[in-house]
């Protein structure tokens, strides 16, 4: 399912999304500024964003910008604005789409799908390391001609790394995004899982590996 970010501090606007987005039967998290966004950015995975510019704490283009350094999903930027100025600050901070208010829910659902196209996001249940395939649909992992089964957590966990190759995850991140935030373990869960995941693939391919940043977390590397 895609999870779509919603950013405004207008709980009016929030509203009226939310209704016409989970009609069309997507996931939506809501935060009402910047920060709350940012929050929800950490320990949830989002598939497109819905970004108002005028918002408290830290304002739309702020958090546009953040999203651009760490992830690498759609964003779309809502304004009461329509001066070019404004259009020309959003994208170049990274805005992908620019929807000035008032406008149509309608019109907001075509760009979101449009822009999920372009992104290829409606495909993400595959995910290709080189040439592993991590299958989210049948819960596989094919690599060099062999079928892996492997147990969900570290799937879970291999899939979530993948998603994002390059990006640094904490161990508190990775707990929140796999076993959820009512896990009650500790962090070393993480270690182990790690651990289980390199012996798993270590003489079988070398499109991928699970590096250690000393002192913040995890990333994983992809070979191209």
């Amino acid at each position: 399912m895609i999870h779509v970010l919603i950013a405004d501090d207008d709980d009016h606007i929030r509203e009226l999304l939310r209704y016409h987005l989970q009609s069309e039967g997507y996931v939506i998290y809501e935060a009402r500024d910047g920060e709350e966004a940012s929050q929800i950015l950490l320990n949830s995975q989002i598939h497109i964003a819905v970004i108002d510019i005028m918002m408290p704490n830290k304002d739309g283009y702020q958090l546009c910008e953040e999203i651009r350094k760490n992830y690498d999903f759609p964003v779309i930027l809502l304004t009461a604005k329509n001066q070019l100025v404004d259009k020309e600050k959003g994208y170049l901070v990274g805005t992908d789409d620019y929807l000035t208010k008032p406008f149509e829910p309608k019109e907001l659902l075509f760009r979101i799908k449009a822009l999920l196209r372009r992104y290829r996001v409606v495909n993400a249940e595959k995910i290709f390391l080189h040439k592993t395939l991590i299958d989210r649909k049948s819960y596989e992992v094919h690599s060099k001609g062999k079928i892996f089964m492997l147990p969900m957590k570290e799937f879970d966990l291999l899939a979530q790394l993948a998603s994002y190759p390059g990006r640094v995850f904490n161990r508190e991140e990775l707990i929140h995004l796999i076993w959820g935030a009512d896990f009650a373990g500790d962090d070393r869960t993480v270690d182990v899982h790690i651990k289980r995941l390199r012996e798993r693939f270590k003489d079988v391919t070398d499109d991928f590996s699970i590096q250690t940043v000393r002192g913040v977390g995890y990333k994983l590397e992809c070979k191209r």
